[in-house]
């Protein structure tokens, strides 16, 4: 189990079952959004794979989506604290995918 706060900062445990437990490994996330939520695929794009797949889906409403993003952002401030500054190489492009673009050569 794990600990969490709800929004009236009271402590929580949230369960995570085992077939989740491990984790889903993600290098791409694809986001979209309409009037009423917002849509994040989870990806993985790999060397000499033609395309990504989709890992996960998580669709929010845009009140979660912004508080999401404060989280990560929350979380990205104490990570350089402790680890140091996050550096993008300076040709990189604005994705989280670490391999250039994709072609069809497997």
């Amino acid at each position: 189990m794990e600990n969490g706060k709800n929004n009236n900062g009271n402590q929580f445990q949230i369960e995570i079952p085992q077939d989740l437990a491990g984790g889903i490994y993600s290098n791409l996330a694809i986001i979209t959004h309409s009037s009423s939520e917002f849509i994040i695929d989870f990806a993985s794009l790999l060397p000499g794979v033609p395309k990504p797949t989709v890992r996960s889906r998580i669709i929010m409403n845009p009140e979660h989506a912004k508080r999401l993003l404060g989280a990560l952002q929350e979380n990205i401030v104490k990570y350089e604290k402790e680890f140091g500054k996050i550096n993008f190489p300076s040709n990189s492009p604005r994705t989280i995918a670490p391999f250039g673009p994709v072609k069809g050569d497997a």
